[in-house]
Formats: C-alpha cells, structure tokens, sequence
C-alpha cells in the first residue's frame, strides 16, 4: 500500500519496520514467556520519537498525527503486541486527552515528559461494574479547596504498574450520569495512588494490566481535563483515537500471521511438494492477504479523518471492528497452515494467536463497536 503514503510517511514506515524487525522481534517470544515488561525497548522508542507521535515539535514530539501514528503502530505490532499496545495507549489514551483537552499549563507540564518517555501514560476508565457502560463509574472525586479527592478503584490498566501519570475519569456529580464525570490528569506519585491485583492473562503477557486504587487521593483542581462535567465527552472522543490504535495493532498481528504462514507453507514440505502448492492452503493465505488489505484501508480513513478534524466515532469503530476480527481469523488460518506445530511456543503462530483475541475485547467489543456503527447509520435514516 506504499502508492498510498508520501515520502515522509515512507520513512517513518520505514525506520519503524527496521525498530521492529532489528530490536523487538528477537526479544518478543522471550518477552512473552517471561512476562518481561519492555523497558529498554520503550526507551529506544523514545529516542526514535514514537512515544511524542502527537506532541508538537515546540513541546518535544513529533508534531506527527494518528495517520503516521498508526505506521507506525502497525510495524511494532507486526514485531510484539505487547510493546505495540503500550506505545498505542501511551500516545492515543494518555497523550491525546491531555494535548485535546488539557489547559496550557498542563500541555506544558506533562507533555514534554511523555514525549520523552520518562513518563509513561496510563488510562483508567474502567471499573468492577463499569465497562462497556462507561457511564455507570462510581469512582468519586469531591471538591476541596483547590483540590480534588478521590476514591475508587480502576481495572484492566495498561502499563498501570509503570506508568508515572494517569488520565482518570471520575464522578463530580452523582446527579447526572454521563454530565457528571470528569477528567483529572493523576501522578503516580500523588500520595493515595496504589497498584493492586496484577492480572494474569492469555496474551500480551509482557504488558502489564494491573488495578489502581485510589484511596483520598488528591488532585489539584487545576489537573482537570476540559471542564468539570465533560468528561464522559473526553473519554468517548479520546477512545476514538484509541480505537484506531487497536485497530492498527490487529493489522500488525494480522500481518505477523500472514507472513508466519506463508513462509510455513513455503518451508515445509507435504508428500514431496511444499505446503504452499496446496489449493487449501492458497485460498487460506488469499483471503487472509485480502482482508488485511481491506483492514487496512478503514483503517487509514478513520485515522486520516481524525488528523482532518472531522466526525471520526463510526469509522473508528468500523476500523476496530473489523480489523479486529480479521486478526483473529488471520490468528486462526495461520495456526491451522502451521498444523500441529503451530500449537507449539517454537513457532511464533501460538504467541500471535493468544495476542490476537483481546482485540475484539478491550477498547470497546465487538458488540459495542457495531452498536456504535448501527447507531450512527440509524441517524442517517431517521426523520
């Protein structure tokens, strides 16, 4: 899909493949079995720009937008999913909210800091009895003085173990659902954070998800994303960018899976000719190259449609969905090319069938995204 890209988006394509091929993929089956966290790789990120993607260049990113994000996401995910699902929510989930919504002095403040990398991101959202119903959270933060306090506990944190600043959504109103949250950017280091139960989990074994606990925490009131109130706007808005990253990363393990397959194919032999001849096997790897090509083209256009500054809820979700099952087909077609042997850790098809499978989970599930698609045609139609 070169023809699509220009020359700066080519070079960054680019010199995210060789940070994948030369520095992640090495590591990655090691990473996993290990349940080691990426840090060194991380830093390197950093030093290439990938963690200040969407940081202007006056504020130490890469004044980049999620279009070259999602390059280079999907080249790190093609490598480790794990290292590609910290980099996406360190920039689509941290970052993000804070450039989009953050005040001057918070842009300044912390920005500088995630671009760097010395700060990682985390996004807590997600509570025991709210997940897809983001609107049911219970965590409270009660006015102060010039500060907020705030009590509850957050699950299934990305990075939440390392991460040194927090986005956390929290209840400002118990008489409004959704108008009554708001968003606080949290430092780790505030006194009253925590990290509780690590989970233990199919894939993504070298990303750590992990609860917070936030026990009278206090926030200073000039931590506060946008407006008291609109947070339930800042989080849907920020996980339309978020979506797009996932979206990204099921291309990456989607193609990691092609590639893996093809090359089985081509490498083992069956009755004197190579796999590969076999017309079961062609149609596998056709359709497989075929979705993932058409993964990839929503994909592009809900990410460039987000740089553009337009409505992006729809083709985000169709993106994420999508892509998401594509991955998990392509995740399912390249253990069976693989046989018996792809059910073994030696080959890398066991590791990318186990990371495929959150993708139509977190973020939104399957379910969710269509209602979200369903919602938005239905608008189209109505009176």
């Amino acid at each position: 899909m070169l023809h699509l890209l220009n020359d700066e988006e080519r070079r960054l394509q680019q010199a995210a493949r060789e940070f994948a091929d030369r520095d992640i993929a090495p590591q990655a089956d090691a990473m996993s079995r290990e349940g080691r966290f990426p840090a060194a790789l991380l830093r390197r990120a950093a030093e290439l720009g990938f963690l200040g993607m969407l940081v202007p260049k006056e504020l130490g990113g890469q004044g980049q937008g999620n279009f070259a994000l999602a390059l280079v996401l999907e080249e790190i995910n093609r490598a480790c999913a794990s290292v590609g699902v910290t980099v996406s929510v360190h920039n689509s989930l941290a970052t993000s909210p804070i450039l989009r919504f953050g005040s001057e002095a918070l842009r300044r403040k912390y920005l500088p800091l995630l671009a760097r990398g010395e700060q990682l991101g985390a996004y807590c959202l997600t509570e025991p009895q709210a997940g897809s119903d983001a609107a049911a959270l219970v965590t409270a933060a009660v006015r102060d003085g010039d500060t907020y306090v705030l009590n509850g506990t957050k699950l299934f944190v990305t990075t939440g173990a390392e991460a040194g600043l927090y986005i956390v959504f929290a209840r400002t109103d118990t008489a409004h659902k959704t108008r009554g949250i708001t968003a606080f950017v949290v430092e780790r280091a505030s006194p009253g954070v925590s990290v509780g139960k690590v989970e233990v989990k199919l894939g993504l074994r070298a990303s750590h998800t992990v609860e917070i606990l936030l026990q009278d925490c206090r926030v200073p009131a000039a931590n506060v994303l946008g407006e008291v109130g609109e947070g339930f706007k800042i989080a849907m808005h920020t996980l339309d960018g978020g979506r797009i990253g996932i979206a990204t990363q099921s291309l990456g393990i989607a193609q990691a899976c092609l590639d893996a397959a093809a090359r089985f194919a081509l490498a083992r032999e069956q009755g004197g000719e190579p796999v590969a001849r076999s017309q079961i096997v062609e149609q596998k790897l056709a359709v497989m190259a075929t979705e993932i090509e058409a993964a990839r083209l929503l994909t592009y256009s809900a990410a460039r449609l987000r740089d553009q500054g337009q409505p992006c809820a729809k083709e985000a979700s169709m993106a994420k969905l999508f892509a998401s099952q594509t991955c998990n087909r392509a995740a399912r077609e390249a253990l069976q090319v693989h046989g018996t042997y792809g059910y073994l850790e030696d080959f890398p098809a066991e590791r990318f069938f186990r990371d495929a499978r959150v993708t139509e989970l977190y973020e939104g599930t399957t379910e969710i995204q269509k209602m979200v698609i369903a919602r938005h045609v239905l608008k189209q139609y109505a009176g």
